[in-house]
């Protein structure tokens, strides 16, 4: 019985992991503008005065910055036709133990010191933790095997190649 799988790169040079790797973190860089953007709008004019200010504007600015950096990576860095609904739902799985997590962690910080700055401190520091676990479960459990899958990779569309 055939597998419907795509069969993607599983093999990769030092120079073709590096790659992926600063293709990955520039797109979460703008993923993490959008977050850290609308985090301090939300922080600064929605939730100023509610009793947890860090909790609803780290959750709604993650998942903004989650949609982006799921949609714009799965094209262009993984370039994976992996089954969507399958990726989104690992995705969320991930998310389901990272969230509450550090929301949990941002909220212990930012309530345990009573100065402004702590809650961009937190915010910051989350970010990278989020990035780095973030990259590492994408690249070895949702894309692995299913790198170079979609049109753009079978078309030649990555420069380094």
């Amino acid at each position: 019985m055939a597998d419907n799988k795509p069969q993607g790169q599983t093999e990769f040079t030092a120079k073709e992991n590096a790659w992926l790797t600063v293709k990955y973190f520039l797109i979460a860089a703008s993923a993490g503008a959008i977050q850290l953007g609308s985090f301090t709008l939300l922080t600064e004019l929605v939730f100023k005065d509610a009793d947890n200010e860090y909790g609803w504007s780290y959750f709604i600015s993650l998942v903004l910055s989650v949609i982006w950096n799921f949609t714009i990576n799965r094209r262009y860095t993984f370039k994976s036709a992996a089954n969507v609904p399958r990726a989104m739902a690992l995705v969320f799985a991930y998310y389901l133990v990272f969230t509450p997590l550090s929301i949990w962690w941002g909220t212990a910080l930012t309530n345990r010191f009573d100065v402004h700055w702590v809650i961009y401190a937190t915010e910051i520091g989350t970010m990278l933790v989020n990035g780095v676990t973030e990259y590492l479960y994408q690249r070895l459990v949702i894309y692995r095997g299913t790198i170079n899958t979609n049109e753009l990779a079978q078309n030649g569309g990555d420069a380094e190649k």
